[in-house]
């Protein structure tokens, strides 16, 4: 549940300001918290274990419109979150270079994307969740060890004398587009939605013990650690650098080296167990058409094929747009809005059809609001920005 996106929030903090950067941080806390919940219900119904998202999609909006309306912007999601995954493990591996090698020749980002991605070209062939369970404990473990050491380490550093909390901006356009940028990259860091029910989906369920019971106590769980790890590093980071931060926490951070440099191994760690869990529903997904509607044959070559092709992609499209801030604000508005804020109501609704004026009406169209909202400010926000990036980027540099 803890998205390496957690080290763009004292950057969004800097576009927010305070009061509409905490408030925004405790709301998509509370509604990604309830829109979990209603997920977890639903995936049992009349006696059918829902076992993937665009099952669910179907149950709710009928067979061929439930699978248009869920798989595409799941696939963005899934897909989206590799490509950032892949810019901040070349980043991370960077920063790790830079610092415990100062004396070294400089290597372009490019590069170090490139080395992160060699990981996956073998990892990718792992045959399922269960396969990747040591990898992502592992990752957890890490995530929680960055998260520490990004506030931790600001805080032994100290407020800066001359710490601007302000807006960076020299307009108010460009001010704008920013504040929309960070909502997106917010959101960015709650996308544990999209592969909820496959992970729910391994655990044994029966009619006195239903697999919601469990999976809901993980979930808190999670949730717990997700506070405890995301508003530290948000509200310290903001209140240590202010708007000069960096759009990655543990870039602007440089002391102690050992630390920070062994922080930045960990973000790497992390994301290679997390890559792995939001690209296995895809390689699912592709493996599944690739059989069923065209016809080809199940073997270890399909496999071999069509995931390098994935990865290959991924890194491809992160080496062309190392945007890491942006596409964090793009894809956090563009695909995380509609599956982790607003689709689970609007599925709760056209199953459960609670009645009209009641308390969870009024509280799943109140999330439905803010997550349309949300998905139409942030993509603009970080489209724009990606576009003024791309002016003066030497691409492929």
């Amino acid at each position: 549940m803890v998205g390496a996106g957690v080290l763009g929030f004292p950057h969004a903090m800097s576009a927010l300001g305070w009061g509409p950067g905490i408030t925004v941080l405790f709301l998509s806390w509370i509604i990604t918290l309830f829109t979990l919940w209603q997920m977890v219900e639903m995936h049992e119904m009349d006696g059918k274990r829902f076992d993937r998202y665009h099952e669910l999609g179907q149950r709710a909006f009928g067979k061929n419109l439930g699978l248009w309306i869920v798989v595409p912007q799941q696939l963005v999601v899934e897909v989206g979150v590799d490509i950032v995954y892949m810019i901040l493990g070349g980043r991370s591996l960077q920063k790790f270079h830079e610092l415990v090698c100062k004396e070294c020749h400089q290597i372009t980002l490019t590069y170090f994307i490139m080395i992160f991605a060699s990981v996956h070209f073998v990892f990718s062939h792992l045959p399922n969740f269960n396969s990747i369970s040591g990898v992502s404990l592992a990752a957890a473990v890490m995530s929680l060890s960055y998260t520490a050491i990004a506030w931790g380490a600001s805080l032994r550093k100290g407020v800066s004398p001359d710490v601007h909390y302000g807006y960076q901006s020299k307009t108010t356009g460009d001010a704008v587009f920013k504040f929309f940028n960070a909502l997106g990259v917010i959101a960015f860091a709650y996308a544990g939605h999209n592969v909820v029910l496959e992970i729910q989906a391994t655990i044994p369920s029966t009619r006195d013990k239903p697999s919601k019971v469990p999976m809901w106590k993980g979930a808190k769980v999670a949730y717990i650690v997700v506070a405890v790890c995301y508003f530290p590093v948000a509200i310290i980071g903001y209140w240590i650098f202010g708007d000069a931060v960096d759009e990655n926490i543990l870039i602007s951070l440089q002391k102690p080296v050992w630390l920070i440099a062994m922080a930045n191994m960990f973000v790497v760690v992390h994301l290679v167990g997390s890559y792995q869990i939001y690209a296995m529903p895809v390689f699912d997904m592709i493996e599944t058409v690739l059989v069923r509607k065209l016809r080809f044959k199940p073997s270890w070559w399909l496999r071999f094929i069509t995931r390098n092709a994935y990865v290959g992609f991924t890194m491809f499209v992160a080496v062309t747009l190392p945007f890491f801030n942006e596409l964090l604000g793009f894809f956090g508005g563009f695909a995380y809005a509609p599956t982790t804020y607003f689709l689970p109501c609007i599925m709760w609704l056209s199953i459960y059809k609670p009645r009209k004026f009641s308390l969870s009406w009024f509280i799943n169209w109140i999330c439905i609001i803010l997550g349309v909202l949300l998905m139409i400010v942030a993509p603009i926000g970080g489209l724009k920005l990606i576009i003024d990036r791309a002016k003066d980027y030497k691409f492929y540099s």
